[in-house]
């Protein structure tokens, strides 16, 4: 009997034609700017000198918060991330940043940024991302009002144990080429403190200034990177998140949140400005150097009213830097 061809045993050979499709579940942040056809039709230079520096702002504030920008055509932005909790938190410091800037606009030229957010599967394709994770991530922003930030329900559901934000239900929405009704929610920009920003965190950014008499508080700044490989950049970042998160669990402590204090990464600042303008009677700074397997974390704690060291109260803070360096 002639073996049929097609039931013969696989010798790899048409495996190897078939593509391998990766999968993964990724936070998605899809923006784009609120009347864009207008403010081309208006000025188009100035309108594409505007999204120029606004799209830098972002994939900088993206790249902190350990995201990556997949594709940026036109006024649109898409970015992916690993941490659904991380995405929203550059979203709100996103608009926060934009409309900063736009303050020192005319009205009819301030650009406006609408930014969507969604927690689902993506194929990966090389950088490219493609699914119906990013479709409802697309959706999601087109019902964002200009400076605003909307997130599924999957987003929601993550994040509601972990940030401190006020979001208000849009109900269900049925979105084109999507076959199931999305539940799409309006996050209230500067409404609350967040971040992995546990009890006690408090955003600079949002809400009064804390009046220094009534009880100890702190802004950390982001520690700098002393190493020679700019790819230590997040482990630096991290080294600063876990200092917020572990003085923000002591009782009577009030700690500025790392959205706001991040907001003077790179940045030339006064210690004496930082704790006038996040409400704050001390400041701790510091930078880590890694080289090979050694990490060396060095800080110092600054009395922002009184203009000098606190050597103890550093010590005191920061004994994990023989932890940090493995033997």
């Amino acid at each position: 009997m002639e073996e049929d061809k097609h039931l013969r045993p696989d010798d790899g050979s048409v495996a190897e034609n078939v593509p391998r499709v990766e999968r993964r579940l990724a936070a998605i942040l899809s923006a784009d700017v609120k009347d864009y056809s207008r403010l081309m039709g208006d000025n188009d230079v100035a309108t594409v000198e505007t999204l120029t520096a606004y799209r830098e702002a972002m994939t900088k504030l993206i790249s902190q918060h350990r995201g990556r920008v997949v594709d940026s055509p036109g006024d649109n932005l898409l970015a992916e991330f690993s941490s659904v909790v991380a995405a929203v938190e550059c979203s709100v410091s996103i608009q926060e940043e934009l409309t900063a800037r736009n303050a020192d606009l005319p009205g009819d030229r301030r650009m406006e940024v609408r930014i969507g957010v969604n927690l689902g599967e993506v194929l990966i394709d090389g950088d490219r991302i493609y699914g119906d994770g990013i479709n409802i991530a697309a959706r999601v922003q087109g019902l964002a009002e200009g400076g605003g930030v909307c997130i599924s329900g999957s987003v929601c559901d993550e994040i509601a144990s972990k940030l401190t934000l006020d979001c208000e239900s849009l109900g269900e929405h049925t979105l084109k080429n999507i076959d199931e009704p999305v539940r799409v929610y309006r996050v209230r920009v500067g409404s609350a403190a967040r971040v992995d920003d546990p009890p006690g965190a408090q955003s600079a950014a949002a809400g009064p200034r804390l009046d220094v008499a009534e009880k100890p508080s702190v802004a950390v700044l982001p520690f700098a990177n002393m190493s020679d490989d700019p790819e230590q950049e997040h482990f630096t970042d991290g080294i600063t998140d876990d200092i917020i998160t572990d003085l923000a669990k002591i009782g009577g402590l009030a700690v500025v949140a790392r959205n706001s204090t991040f907001t003077y990464k790179n940045r030339a600042v006064k210690i004496a400005d930082v704790g006038r303008e996040s409400g704050v009677r001390y400041v701790l700074e510091g930078s880590v150097r890694k080289v090979g397997e050694q990490v060396r974390i060095t800080a110092q704690l600054v009395d922002a009213v009184a203009g000098h060291k606190i050597a103890v109260a550093l010590k005191e803070i920061l004994t994990a830097e023989e932890e940090a360096a493995p033997a």
